[in-house]
């Protein structure tokens, strides 16, 4: 449970970080793209109005929109750009490449024909081009050279990203150094929680033990009476009760039981053997489908005690003339063991919660079914000891199936 703790808090912090240095980084560099973009629309909108060529920038020079957030007199030799004027047909009319010297005529025309009808603007390698229209029907196409800009986007791109993992593991080793400190007082009491369950069913077995003997010899001197036989029964239920809660504190511990390999099949048909019989009087329907020879390493008695749970739960909560079910299969590399019963309804929350401790479908604990709600939390532990799960389902609104699952 504490390791499991930890990991949670380790996740939920470095997803949170990783949100947040997401949001950060991310924002950053799409302002820098648009910029990018937006410095490169400017001028190519600037060139189209002129015919392909930089206007006279003095003082009274006005940028068109949108203009660059860069803007100086230098712009103009700064730039590599170049032109290919085309017919309403895609046609090369003429083409103007002096102002850049990696790109000749033909792979200029060769460029302008490829992006021509695709799009007003766009990037194209890291030429950034935008198709003015000419008043014959056909179209200019201006390429602007935003190579540099594009270099230093990718470049600012790589090292955020890479300042993000460096900041992401140092804060992970942080976290995995500091979550130890930070769920030790959790540790402390859930430590102290189950030395108190332990310890207090220790202590309720003399007391309880010596009620029921007392019971006895008074039945023996004066007889029976409802009232004996009333006490009897409460103290039996209180010792399955202390046994139950003495159990699920030492399955929880850290130390492992003793495991070895023992024949599943038996174990499993021999324990759901013995509940034919209560179904049968109950006048409930009992289905028994295990496979035979699985065999796994573990507790025998544990597992027993578990398939005994589960079917004891299916026949509380069954509805009346309901339908139990047990099966026990290999798939894979797993083997499953499945209790499925018929239910009127599945309760809201039943799902979620069935497996915690005292949590019962009824909230009012009025029922007429008898139970702590402790015997599903001794499963789960029961199944966790042998590093298997369990889960909830419900294949229809009126089906439960509990699923246990186990490393064949």
């Amino acid at each position: 449970m504490i390791r499991k703790l930890r990991f949670r808090l380790v996740l939920a912090s470095m997803l949170s970080l990783l949100a947040v240095l997401g949001v950060i980084v991310g924002g950053l560099n799409a302002l820098n793209y648009q910029r990018v973009v937006r410095e490169a629309d400017g001028i190519l909108a600037l060139l189209a109005q002129n015919g392909g060529a930089f206007p006279a920038m003095d003082e009274n020079f006005e940028w068109p929109a949108p203009g660059p957030d860069y803007r100086s007199p230098e712009l103009p030799f700064e730039k590599r750009y170049f032109w290919v004027l085309l017919d309403a047909d895609g046609g090369a009319l003429e083409s103007d490449t002096r102002r850049i010297t990696a790109v000749d005529d033909a792979a200029a025309q060769a460029l302008a024909a490829g992006v021509f009808g695709g799009g007003r603007s766009g990037f194209d390698g890291i030429y950034r081009y935008l198709c003015a229209q000419e008043p014959d029907g056909g179209a200019r196409v201006i390429f602007l050279d935003c190579g540099r800009e594009l270099a230093q986007f990718h470049m600012l791109l790589r090292r955020s990203a890479a300042i993000c993992a460096v900041v992401l593991a140092a804060v992970f080793l942080l976290i995995l150094l500091l979550s130890g400190r930070i769920v030790r007082p959790i540790l402390r009491s859930y430590e102290a929680q189950k030395r108190f369950i332990s310890d207090a069913g220790h202590e309720l077995r003399t007391p309880i033990t010596i009620i029921d003997a007392d019971a006895e010899l008074i039945e023996m001197e004066h007889g029976d009476s409802e009232w004996l036989a009333d006490i009897r029964q409460q103290t039996a239920r209180l010792t399955d009760l202390t046994g139950d809660l003495i159990f699920l504190s030492r399955m929880e511990a850290p130390e492992p039981g003793t495991m070895i390999e023992f024949p599943l099949s038996d174990a499993v048909g021999e324990t759901a053997a013995s509940f034919q019989a209560l179904a049968l009087t109950r006048g409930k329907t009992f289905e028994m489908d295990v496979e035979p020879m699985l065999s796994m390493t573990g507790d025998a008695r544990q597992i027993r005690q578990l398939v005994s749970i589960l079917l004891d739960n299916a026949m509380k909560y069954s509805d009346e003339h309901g339908r139990i079910k047990l099966s026990l299969r290999r798939q894979g590399r797993s083997i499953r063991l499945e209790v499925e019963n018929s239910v009127e309804s599945v309760a809201p929350g039943l799902l979620d919660n069935m497996f915690e401790r005292f949590w019962r479908g009824d909230p009012s604990r009025n029922s007429a079914v008898k139970g702590y709600g402790i015997g599903l939390s001794v499963a789960r532990a029961v199944t966790a000891a042998h590093k298997g799960r369990i889960a909830a389902a419900a294949p229809d609104p009126h089906t439960l199936r509990i699923t246990a699952s186990f490393p064949a």
